[in-house]
C-alpha cells in the first residue's frame, strides 16, 4: 500500500495547510501519518506545560482519527525545534519506519523560523533514510525505494519579507473542505490562543480563505491546496510527480511556474 507522510511543525499545522492532499489520498487507498514535530506548548495561554502538551498531544490524535491517519508524537518544544543531528536522527526514524511515497513538509521560507527548521529537518531525513552509516534514533535499518518531497505554501502565502509564493501544483478541495475544516476543528485550545494573541477571530475562516485564494490563482478551483515539488536528486532515481498522477482530475499543474523553471 503506497503511503504519505506529513511532518510539520506544530499541531494544527497540517490540518491548515496539507490535510486536503491527505484526505485525498487516504479516499484512493493510501497509508496516511502526521508527525507533528513540537508539542505545541507555547501555543496557548492560561495551563501548565505539562496541560497543554498532552491537550494538544489529544487534539492532534482526534484530527487524525477522522481520517484514520497514524499520529507520530511531538519530539521537541516550540520555539526549541533545531536542525540539529539529534533531531534529524529521530525524524530519520520514523522515515525509515513509514517508508513514504510522499513527504509533505512546511515552505522553506515562512513567517516563523520552527516551520523553516521544519522543512530542513524533514528534507534531511528523507535524503538520509537510505544511507547504511547515518544513524537514527531508535535504530533503524535503511529504506530503498523511490520518495518525492512536497513543500506546502507559507502561511499568507507569503515568504518572510512578504513576497508572494506561487505553487507549481494545486490540489482540488471542493470534496475535501468540509473534512479539512473539520480536522482543524479539533484544535481547540489553538482556536482559543490564536483569539487572543493574533486577533484571528477564527481559525477556520483563516483556513477557508487560504484555500478560497488558492482556488482564485489556480483559475479552476473554488478551495485549493498548493504545493512545490523538491528536486528529486537523493530521493529518487528520477523526476517523478506521484501527486499529479494519483490525483488526476483534482490536481492542477501550473505550467507556467515548470516553464519558469526551465529559463
Amino acid at each position: 500500500m503506497p503511503s504519505v507522510l506529513a511532518i510539520a511543525a506544530h499541531p494544527d499545522d497540517v490540518e491548515f495547510l496539507m490535510a486536503g492532499a491527505l484526505i485525498l489520498l487516504r479516499e484512493r487507498g493510501w497509508e496516511a501519518h502526521v508527525l507533528h514535530l513540537a508539542d505545541g506548548r507555547c501555543g496557548t495561554a492560561g495551563a501548565s506545560v505539562e496541560e497543554i502538551v498532552a491537550r494538544r498531544a489529544e487534539e492532534a490524535r482526534a484530527a487524525c482519527a477522522l481520517i484514520g491517519a497514524h499520529y507520530h508524537p511531538a519530539i521537541a518544544a516550540d520555539l526549541q525545534l533545531q536542525h540539529d543531528p539529534a533531531t534529524v536522527a529521530r525524524v530519520v526514524a520514523v522515515i525509515r519506519e513509514v517508508g513514504p511515497d510522499i513527504v509533505l513538509l512546511h515552505s522553506p521560507a515562512d513567517y516563523m523560523e520552527d516551520h523553516q527548521n521544519a522543512a530542513r529537518i524533514g528534507s534531511t531525513a528523507a535524503f538520509a533514510r537510505a544511507m547504511s552509516n547515518y544513524p537514527c534514533d531508535p535504530p533503524r535499518p535503511p529504506i530503498a525505494g523511490d520518495a518525492t518531497v512536497y513543500h506546502a505554501m507559507p502561511h499568507g502565502l507569503r515568504d518572510p519579507m512578504r513576497r508572494l509564493v506561487r505553487p507549481g501544483l494545486y490540489l482540488d478541495l471542493g470534496r475535501a473542505i468540509a473534512k479539512k475544516r473539520e480536522m482543524l476543528a479539533c484544535h481547540r485550545s489553538q482556536q482559543e490562543w490564536l483569539d487572543r494573541s493574533q486577533g484571528l477571530s477564527s481559525c477556520l475562516d483563516a483556513m477557508t480563505d487560504m484555500a478560497r485564494e488558492l482556488g482564485r490563482m489556480s483559475g479552476v478551483f473554488e478551495y485549493a491546496e498548493g504545493f512545490r515539488r523538491r528536486n528529486h536528486l537523493g530521493l529518487s532515481a528520477r523526476e517523478q510527480d506521484p501527486l499529479a498522477q494519483e490525483l488526476g482530475r483534482e490536481c492542477l499543474v501550473d505550467r507556467g511556474y515548470e516553464d519558469d523553471l526551465e529559463k
